[in-house]
């Protein structure tokens, strides 16, 4: 008989199709022999990082002999301060993406239930797919999360729920007194996991805060990450913040020494760099509001965001928009994968990133 891997895999994962990150600039420059690329895809903060970062990375290098600090102490330690969390509460992951799927290994069975949303993060549906789980998914409302709809998913044998908060792709958000009376009736039977990757760029007064609701709902975890408004996207931190018998149990799944040096270095002075932060979510929202502007001068309606993104309905198939985008050195991300052939992703770059895309979208709507 001969040999065949497809054979032996896991039911679930012989199913999968692998998540498709957004187009490299080196790709794009390898295909078409382009130069002074743009790239919206991928949600990362246009900004470098500071100085003070680029300093202790280059203190790290004499160290890369050594593992890290498989703890993570440092780091943990100055979240735990900032966040008003004990360390026993934390779980770093390798991004956030990492501790999603920690979530899903260490309490989803196969045949398990996972309730997840229409037009949510592809990864919470791949996660419960590897493992053979049961995946329900909602119908959006509005683009965004219908958690009436969710709840209805619920029973005794469902293990996860995911809610993004912001949502990506499409940018829409659950309000306090929804989320809530959502987790009002949750059973004590199944964890709730609130992605806030996006959580701050949000300015919105209502806009709740899944930590400052731990205390009051135990089977609830948040993930946040570092490639996001903290501006480390290559260095893939992230971490949840939970009660401490979830906790406990994530990091017994957890991987040794998931975030390496660099990344636990970079990440802990990030987070006092409250300079940084208060400009690129100045620059965000002055970005973001001259994308709305060009859309609406192309005609195209969008959905409000609130985060570093946009996402545009072209009222078109947007592959043939997306392609001729980037033939004039722009990257976007196409999101028919998320049911929305539709539209394309738009992330909010700098000042002439900005204008560049436009200008872009403009040629190819045309031709």
């Amino acid at each position: 008989m001969a040999f065949n891997a497809r054979d032996l895999a896991v039911d679930g994962v012989r199913e999968l199709q692998p998540y498709q990150p957004g187009k490299p600039v080196e790709e794009l420059e390898r295909d078409l022999g382009l130069s002074d690329i743009v790239k919206l895809a991928s949600n990362e903060n246009p900004r470098t990082s500071s100085d003070v970062i680029a300093k202790a990375l280059a203190q790290q290098q004499s160290d890369t002999s050594r593992y890290p600090d498989g703890s993570g102490y440092t780091l943990k330690i100055r979240l735990s301060e900032l966040l008003g969390v004990s360390t026993d509460q934390l779980t770093l992951g390798n991004g956030s993406n990492d501790v999603l799927e920690l979530l899903v290994r260490a309490f989803v069975c196969p045949g398990q239930g996972v309730v997840v949303s229409e037009h949510s993060f592809a990864v919470y549906s791949l996660a419960a797919c590897a493992v053979g789980a049961d995946l329900k998914t909602a119908p959006a409302r509005s683009w965004g999360h219908d958690l009436d709809a969710m709840l209805s998913l619920v029973d005794q044998n469902t293990r996860v729920v995911f809610i993004a908060n912001p949502n990506n792709p499409t940018g829409t958000w659950v309000e306090s007194e929804t989320l809530l009376s959502f987790l009002d009736l949750v059973p004590a039977t199944t964890i709730v996991v609130i992605d806030e990757a996006y959580y701050e760029y949000c300015e919105d007064p209502d806009f709740p805060n899944a930590i400052d609701l731990l205390n009051k709902y135990p089977f609830l975890v948040s993930t946040r990450t570092f490639s996001k408004i903290y501006g480390l996207a290559g260095m893939r931190v992230g971490y949840s913040v939970s009660s401490p018998a979830i906790a406990d149990l994530l990091n017994r799944v957890r991987q040794p020494f998931n975030v390496n040096s660099f990344g636990l270095a970079a990440a802990r002075l990030a987070l006092d760099d409250a300079e940084f932060l208060a400009e690129s979510r100045r620059l965000n929202t002055q970005g973001r509001n001259r994308i709305y502007a060009g859309f609406s001068e192309l005609g195209l309606e969008y959905i409000p965001s609130t985060g570093n993104f946009v996402c545009v309905n072209l009222a078109r198939p947007a592959k043939l928009v997306h392609e001729s985008m980037l033939k004039q050195g722009v990257i976007v991300r196409p999101v028919a994968n998320y049911g929305l052939p539709n539209h394309l992703r738009v992330t909010v770059g700098l000042p002439h990133e900005n204008e560049k895309m436009i200008d872009a979208m403009t040629v190819a709507l045309a031709s």
